[in-house]
């Protein structure tokens, strides 16, 4: 990548990351993020009541609060552009459609991580209380990043389909409960009743859940790292297929 792709990128990013905060509603997200995973770390998750020093009451819900937030973020990433028109004005400016992309795609990455990263307390809290795995937290929160950005590919892809924010956010999520379903325990046991190991293991593969589940246990596996970043890569191609036909 020559150092003009470079300065393209950063660009588009700095551009996305400003106007994320240039709005009330970046702040909002941020909001109803850290309250929903204080909810379900505190009190569906019952943090005090299992007497133990780990986070695991807070990652196990991450993969399901993104379904709904992550969408929530992306969905106006080509939405909003194809909407009122700038997306022909951005793409006649001296970018290609992977810059723009990239761009756009890692300023809502950073955005995401920053509500990760807000989440501190929440670590200081069982380092207070007790004496935690703090390498198993870390992988923790590797993993919940790199299955945010895995959604939020999805979520850009849905997003380039379509100029309606609505149905580009039910896209992704339906997209994104179809990785997490895929290696649920209900649906692995139904596919026992008829398909043999060899399938039941193929379709789990496809699971956020499964390789995620890694990154809980405090192990940073090459495949599991290797699946989030398919996925991501995958989808990020997959929308610039779109936007090159779009634009053409």
């Amino acid at each position: 990548m020559n150092p003009q792709s470079l300065a393209n990128i950063w660009a588009i990013a700095k551009r996305e990351t400003v106007s994320y905060f240039g709005s009330p509603v970046a702040y909002v997200f941020l909001v109803i993020f850290l309250l929903l995973t204080g909810f379900f770390t505190f009190t569906v998750g019952n943090f005090f009541e299992r007497g133990e020093a780990s986070l695991a009451s807070f990652f196990t819900w991450h993969p399901w609060l993104y379904l709904v937030l992550v969408p929530a973020v992306g969905m106006r990433l080509w939405s909003e552009e194809r909407r009122s028109g700038t997306i022909e004005l951005l793409l006649t400016m001296p970018v290609n459609a992977w810059e723009a992309i990239f761009g756009k795609f890692l300023a809502s990455w950073f955005f995401l991580a920053i509500g990760l990263a807000l989440t501190f307390p929440v670590v200081l809290t069982v380092n207070w209380l007790g004496d935690p795995d703090n390498g198993q937290i870390f992988t923790g929160y590797l993993g919940s990043f790199f299955l945010a950005g895995a959604y939020l590919s999805i979520a850009g892809l849905t997003s380039a389909l379509t100029r309606n924010q609505v149905v580009a956010f039910i896209l992704a999520v339906v997209v994104c409960l179809f990785l997490i379903l895929a290696g649920f325990n209900p649906v692995t046991d139904m596919l026992t009743r008829w398909a043999n190991p060899a399938v039941i293991e193929t379709v789990a593969a496809f699971s956020v859940m499964t390789h995620f589940d890694g990154f809980q246990k405090g192990v940073i596996d090459s495949r599991d790292l290797l699946f989030f970043l398919s996925v991501t890569g995958f989808a990020l191609f997959a929308t610039a297929l779109v936007i090159r036909n779009r634009r053409s």
